[in-house]
């Protein structure tokens, strides 16, 4: 964990890594949990005998399970102690750039893009989410993360 002080140690950061997260893993009954939540029970992520027949020899989490890792990502990655709630703002581009076969440990690098003064005295920070799987070379996605701190 990162920690800064103040939003405005952040902004010589402007287009530099902030670090990373914790590591997670994506196990099976986390993968099943999202498919009930979401109502997206496809075979290649549940089933993991029909999966090992599949394009991946076997079950992969979804993209979007990956994606909704992003706020423990950034909740273990840093943080700014004068923030006292972050918002999430959305996304500007997502990209799933490889499979994340059940049971791989996930974590997140930050690149801060940009940090804007928005309403109500908050900084909007644009952050540069990579989601690396441990032992790949290539992120499993990318993001680019609005998160809005209020002071």
């Amino acid at each position: 964990m990162r920690l800064f002080n103040t939003l405005a140690d952040l902004r010589p950061l402007i287009g530099q890594p902030l670090g990373h997260s914790d590591w997670i893993t994506v196990d099976q009954p986390r993968v099943n949990a999202f498919a009930d939540a979401t109502e997206d029970r496809q075979w290649i992520h549940c089933d993991p005998a029909l999966a090992q027949a599949g394009p991946f020899g076997g079950p992969i989490a979804h993209g979007f399970l990956t994606l909704s890792l992003i706020p423990y990502f950034f909740e273990t990655g840093f943080s700014v102690n004068e923030t006292r709630m972050v918002v999430n703002y959305g996304l500007n581009k997502v990209r799933f750039t490889a499979p994340v076969p059940v049971g791989s440990r996930l974590r997140a690098g930050f690149r801060l893009l940009a940090m804007d003064d928005v309403a109500d005295g908050a900084v909007q920070l644009t952050v540069e989410v990579a989601v690396e799987a441990e032992g790949r070379a290539k992120p499993v996605c990318v993001a680019e993360a609005l998160a809005r701190h209020y002071r």
